[in-house]
């Protein structure tokens, strides 16, 4: 039994809470009954609501069964991904995530001390920055270590900070044809020249690198080896090691934004790892378990840390022990790793559900996007709109723009969608919009 499954049918059984069927109180069904009625095992279902449990939605009692628990937390104003279907941003599916990091943070809480909460060298303390370690190991880094690894507010903040230390006003910056707004923003806040870098469905290519060092003399090269945003593309090892070769063939800085690495079925070598004098590797907690933990992590070779560190100081002196704290106790507990392999195994079933309900033979069959061809940007325009007035949310190819023409595309996020219910309904809602442009006259 794959933890997929399981992890799908505690999901309808907290719709059919969510919806009334379980009211609060009431007692579910018996393990045998309820693996009838969802055409599963009863050992499935021990397993589902042994996850229930733990998110706190139903308890169990020997002898007794499993009950429905009452919902203890205020609903906030509704969100886009309530109020309609939000595949525009890019996160974890947080229902999965919440309960453990409310554990992680209550046992922090319960735990903290004087020396968490005043001023710390060296970007925190020795053991928040172990367990950045022992993360970043576990998804292919080598080599890191507590004295080459700093503690951020996130990769974005790391990208801040490593810009501003090795490229100046005006400089080029190598990136993806295709990246991702915050990355066009970071180098229009800072008046860093982006150059877009072709790309094939390994995500940046080594020739189209070596074109661009030609012509435009980048300082630093940026690229996301793993589910690269928007693509989806994910470099072969071969591919890691070219990038590699020319980046420390003409003695350049890369910049290794690692951020979706945990969703490789299996450990990729980290680029960094075949120029550990040449490469900074970042990658963060806030794909895999939450954007407000604020956690990230940078490795960088000896002879750049402490310079690094002096732009942090500067920047904001230190990120946060407490949130660093808790990211310490999830990775120390493996609630972290068990997190993220339940984030992996999600986006793969929600590709699964878009692939077959859009009709799309995708090479990327993992990740937590979709980069929808269209016939032109008019239709991606015109997609995006129309989507909008029945509450889908998108994002059009032009916005991942860096500097050649835009791809005809549009960008889906599967993981802030409630349910897979609610997911496929969305996507339904979206293929009749797509099935009007296949049979109209706007522009293609």
């Amino acid at each position: 039994m794959s933890e997929t499954k399981f992890r799908l049918i505690a999901r309808k059984i907290e719709e059919r809470i969510e919806q009334g069927e379980y009211p609060t109180h009431s007692k579910l069904p018996p393990h045998r009954i309820m693996a009838d009625v969802l055409e599963t095992t009863p050992t499935t279902i021990a397993k589902a609501y042994n996850l229930l449990a733990d998110k706190g939605r139903v308890e169990s009692f020997v002898g007794r069964g499993t009950f429905v628990k009452p919902a203890n937390d205020v609903d906030p104003a509704p969100s886009l991904a309530e109020q309609g279907f939000d595949f525009s941003i890019t996160q974890p599916y947080l229902p999965e995530n919440l309960p453990f990091i409310k554990k992680a943070m209550e046992k922090v809480s319960r735990n903290l001390n004087l020396q968490q909460l005043t001023y710390i060298e060296h970007s925190g303390l020795d053991a928040h920055r172990q367990a950045a370690v022992e993360w970043a190991k576990r998804y292919g880094l080598e080599g890191g270590n507590t004295d080459n690894t700093l503690l951020t507010h996130g990769v974005q903040h790391s990208l801040s900070l490593l810009l501003t230390l090795l490229t100046s006003e005006g400089d080029c910056v190598a990136v993806e044809a295709q990246t991702y707004p915050g990355m066009i923003a970071l180098g229009e806040l800072l008046g860093r020249r982006l150059v877009g870098v072709k790309m094939d469905e390994q995500g940046m290519t080594p020739q189209s690198l070596k074109q661009v060092i030609a012509e435009h003399a980048p300082k630093v090269v940026i690229a996301t080896p793993s589910f690269q945003n928007p693509t989806g593309a994910t470099m072969s090892v071969e591919r890691r090691q070219q990038i590699a070769q020319v980046v420390e063939d003409h003695q350049l800085w890369l910049i290794e934004d690692d951020a979706f690495g945990f969703l490789n079925p299996q450990p990729v070598a980290a680029i960094s790892n075949f120029i550990p004098q040449r490469a900074c590797h970042l990658t963060s907690l806030s794909k895999a378990l939450s954007p407000s933990l604020n956690c990230g992590f940078l490795k960088a070779p000896l002879s750049l840390i402490e310079k690094v560190n002096a732009h942090l100081r500067a920047n904001v002196y230190l990120s946060s022990s407490v949130g660093h704290a808790t990211a310490c106790e999830l990775i120390k507990t493996g609630d972290a790793f068990k997190l993220a392999s339940g984030q992996r195994e999600l986006a793969q079933a929600r590709q699964a559900i878009a692939r077959q309900v859009l009709n799309l033979a995708s090479i990327h069959t993992g990740g937590y996007h979709i980069w929808l061809p269209l016939g032109s940007q008019t239709q991606a325009h015109w997609l995006v709109e129309q989507a909008r007035k029945q509450n889908i949310y998108l994002r059009a190819g032009d916005q991942f723009t860096v500097s050649e023409p835009a791809q005809h595309c549009v960008r889906l996020s599967l993981m802030s969608v409630s349910s897979e219910s609610k997911l496929t309904q969305g996507l339904v809602m979206l293929n009749t919009l797509l099935d009007s442009l296949r049979t109209s006259a706007i522009a293609s």
